[in-house]
């Protein structure tokens, strides 16, 4: 490569990572940070996420209805209440909660009885998560970092441009003794390069799912039209059946799945998506849903998660790669470095440029 196209290229890389650094900085942290922090958390706060009753083999679940009655009762008929059943026998029952009050509230599953509250920013999960998927600024942070995971794209193609070798195989070392300085050069030009599609698929897939517009270009692409809710209805009744009456006829629909989420509707023309976990899906939350009539408990329609459009169905897959849970225990510390490890390029990189400008200001000085 010539001496003015390298220029080019260095000045291209350098300046987008001066712009952009910092989040990617705060993204790879605290997505690092989050893979600790959450099953620290459940071990600490056990009191809110473990099962006060110790469960026995066959141990049936208490009614769902005389839950969220008490709930409407403490937030409102209009609250935006979810329940989030037990992945495992020990775990305890999540009802999240959007009103006045936004936060989680945490139940025996057992017995129906409340066990504690965490508020919506309450604890460093919820801070790392806010932080994570949208650098605590809603919609607008989501759709940063999508923009930023595309500026990633072009911060490793001008890396590996600079990286590449005239001769192969390359000399991969890190020259730690000669100073602070040559040390940090090398790590960033070292560690970029061989784990800079590691860190590529961790950013891509996060920017996938902060940003839903995302999935829409790959509808669009394929050429399929996006999975719309089918409406209810309107009869003479609009009083809702009971929540486990809903259950119920949700399960018969799928018999051998796990019910994982079961968002309460406030609109009496909506029917009710109950989620499901099959065994064949590689999504840890289940991507299979049935609609429910809330008033006659009726199956309306039933959506395998493969046979969804392509834009949410690709979340299947993509959403246990960014986490890590795909790959078992492995690829959940492979994603944690990845995290440290695109924190530390950027921090090297804004040092590394620090540094040379100091020294080229003592240059001019002298």
């Amino acid at each position: 490569m010539g001496a003015r196209a390298r220029r080019l290229w260095l000045r291209a890389h350098r300046w987008t990572a001066l712009g952009l650094g910092w989040v990617l900085i705060l993204s790879g942290l605290s997505g690092a940070l989050l893979v600790v922090a959450q099953p620290v958390q459940k071990w600490l706060r056990a009191d809110l996420f473990v099962s006060r009753t110790v469960p026995v083999p066959g141990q049936p679940f208490a009614p769902l209805q005389p839950v969220l009655e008490g709930l409407r009762h403490q937030f409102g008929p209009k609250a935006a209440l979810a329940f989030n059943p037990p992945k495992q026998p020990h775990d305890s029952l999540e009802v999240m909660v959007r009103s006045a009050w936004r936060g989680s509230v945490y139940f025996d599953p057992y017995t129906g009885l409340e066990q504690g509250r965490l508020g919506e920013s309450e604890g460093l999960v919820n801070v790392l998560f806010k932080l994570h998927s949208s650098l605590l600024m809603q919609s607008t942070g989501k759709a940063l970092l999508a923009w930023v995971a595309l500026c990633y794209v072009a911060l490793l193609v001008t890396g590996l441009v600079l990286w590449w070798p005239r001769h192969w195989p390359p000399a991969l070392k890190l020259e730690l003794r000669k100073g602070l300085l040559r040390g940090l050069f090398d790590v960033h030009r070292t560690g970029g390069a061989l784990l800079g599609g590691l860190i590529l698929m961790s950013v891509v897939t996060g920017a996938y799912m902060a940003w839903r517009p995302i999935g829409g270009v790959l509808n669009w692409a394929a050429g399929h039209p996006a999975e719309t809710a089918p409406r209810r209805v309107a009869g003479s009744s609009s009083a809702m059946a009971s929540l486990d009456q809903i259950l119920a006829s949700a399960q018969a629909a799928w018999p051998g799945g796990r019910v994982s989420r079961i968002p309460i509707p406030t609109d009496p023309h909506s029917l009710m998506r109950v989620r499901f976990k099959l065994p064949d899906d590689p999504h840890p939350n289940g991507l299979t849903v049935a609609w429910i009539d809330p008033v006659t408990a009726g199956l309306v329609k039933q959506v395998r998660w493969d046979a969804l459009d392509p834009g949410t169905a690709a979340t299947a897959v993509i959403y246990p790669l960014h986490t890590g849970v795909l790959g078992g225990l492995a690829l959940e510390i492979l994603v944690a470095c990845s995290g440290l490890v695109l924190s530390c390029l950027g921090i090297s990189g804004l040092w590394l440029w620090w540094r040379r400008r100091q020294a080229k200001a003592k240059a001019v000085h002298r």
